[in-house]
């Protein structure tokens, strides 16, 4: 009998652990990548990380869906912008992660972008933000930005917009002069 106690010991602590890590559901991150960019979702925190490597446009980005915020950084502008995401448009963390698993061959609806205009004060805690963003932006400026409403005319230099685009859902515009470049 003392001969059977042993292995089945054995087998509870490393089976255990080893069906622990089965059952991961939205804890699990999830790698994927879309053209361009390379995409890390962290589900359980409420968190996506982009790396978009088109060589017109290169940018990282984190979307922190936990306090609906934005924040990007500009390599051709050598600084950040954090904004807050409009629920109401921004792909749910759901989509991303759908498209990524390729779960659905749904085609989502192209938008017609959302612009914002680079507010001149620069933040001065990032910490507060959190790591990930903290981590990205720590060696550059940062900057808040305001999602300008849909439909109002302002006198906005087009050249001075930086062009994002997350997966196929959402384009954006990040525009206005940032001060002491």
């Amino acid at each position: 009998m003392k001969h059977l106690i042993v292995p089945s010991i054995l087998v509870v602590l490393f089976l255990a652990p080893c069906l622990a890590l089965m059952n991961i559901s939205d804890n699990h991150p999830l790698d994927g990548s879309v053209g361009t960019q390379s995409i890390h979702v962290n589900a359980f925190r409420g968190m996506v990380s982009i790396r978009d490597n088109n060589v017109l446009s290169e940018w990282d980005g984190v979307l922190d869906y936990k306090n609906a915020l934005l924040a990007a950084k500009l390599f051709s502008k050598m600084a950040c912008v954090l904004a807050k995401m409009d629920e109401a448009v921004f792909p749910t963390l759901d989509d991303i992660v759908k498209a990524l698993d390729h779960q659905t061959s749904k085609h989502y609806p192209d938008t017609h972008g959302l612009t914002y205009t680079v507010l001149p004060n620069r933040v001065k805690n990032l910490a507060q933000f959190g790591a990930p963003i903290k981590d990205m932006c720590r060696a550059v400026p940062t900057y808040f930005a305001q999602q300008q409403k849909e439909g109002t005319a302002l006198a906005i230099d087009p050249d001075s917009c930086f062009e994002i685009q997350i997966l196929s859902f959402l384009g954006l515009s990040i525009c206005g002069e940032i001060p002491g470049l």
